[in-house]
């Protein structure tokens, strides 16, 4: 196991600086696992799951608020984003192994996991298939599995979107070169020009929370997990429209699972699905919320009604 440490410090006025410790797993198929934490060290630990595509680098007002509740707050490069090994054809599930593994190797007996969008579906599986560690689980803006029988899966996504599932449903050889581009073009953009780039995908309410230090942390945290390559981009498309290795309807731990109706970039269908499907879910789908704002602002809430079921 490696280990290193930094401090960073939020943009926001008067917000505390906060420790993360960087480590590197192996994991027992002998692949590299790279592990953030911070928070409370000594706090109820939950396993954080972002999106895609995206490595684990913590946003720093969710490691202050971790801080502040009294969290221990974990996140990882998913397989082939930043410092974590490919695992070419891995289904949804699993992360699940992954997980277990960070769990093992860091003494978390029982913990809670949330996920935002991509994040989403690999913090369900963990709720079905990890339910002696896991007993509560959060999707935040989460896609719901392709093909999805009484869903229009693209139908009102952002273009910038549908244009990338379309490629991914024609197979690697088509994803790979759109994703490519997509790495070189955010290895030269400042937050300004992401904001240009997802035009198609921000609604006024994420527009608005698009801020510099939002989408500085969402820019450099993207270019950290595509710095090795896009495996890990082009593996999480491919893992989205196949099947996912296990069944929404078989959770049986709480699930709370927030959409907002303003949400272009996975839209809140996905989420109604989900909450049609999932037994005993507690869906809070908001009129006023995006995509975006779910990570700004709604991740305190999540921390909270975690801490309850952990």
């Amino acid at each position: 196991m490696l280990e290193r440490a930094w401090g960073f410090e939020s943009l926001r006025p008067h917000a505390p600086s906060t420790i993360v410790t960087v480590r590197t797993l192996t994991t027992p198929d002998g692949r590299a696992l790279r592990v953030y934490e911070a928070g409370a060290p000594d706090g109820r630990p939950i396993v954080a799951i972002y999106g895609t595509p995206s490595g684990g680098t913590i946003y720093p007002p969710h490691a202050a608020d971790a801080l502040a509740q009294g969290i221990r707050l974990v996140t990882f490069d998913r397989a082939g984003y930043g410092g974590s090994d490919p695992q070419p054809g891995r289904a949804v599930a699993a992360v699940v192994e992954d997980v277990r593994a960070i769990a093992d190797s860091l003494g978390l007996d029982r913990f809670g996991v949330w996920g935002v969008s991509g994040g989403g579906p690999h913090a369900l599986a963990c709720g079905a298939l990890l339910s002696a560690r896991v007993p509560a689980v959060a999707s935040l803006a989460a896609v719901a599995p392709y093909g999805a029988p009484g869903l229009d899966w693209t139908e009102g996504m952002g273009e910038e979107n549908i244009v990338e599932f379309n490629a991914t449903l024609e197979g690697r050889e088509a994803i790979t070169p759109y994703e490519l581009a997509h790495r070189k073009a955010f290895a030269k953009a400042t937050p300004d020009d992401l904001r240009t780039q997802w035009a198609s995908l921000l609604s006024p309410v994420d527009a608005a929370v698009a801020t510099a230090e939002l989408a500085a942390f969402l820019l450099a945290n993207t270019n950290e997990a595509l710095a090795p390559g896009v495996d890990g981009w082009v593996d999480d498309d491919l893992a989205f429209v196949a099947p996912w290795g296990f069944d929404v309807a078989d959770l049986e731990v709480p699930v709370l699972l927030l959409h907002g109706e303003q949400d272009r970039f996975v839209p809140q269908s996905h989420g109604r699905w989900l909450a049609e499907r999932i037994p005993g879910v507690e869906a809070r789908l908001s009129a006023e919320d995006g995509h975006l704002t779910l990570i700004e602002h709604r991740v305190p809430e999540v921390h909270a009604w975690l801490v309850e079921h952990v």
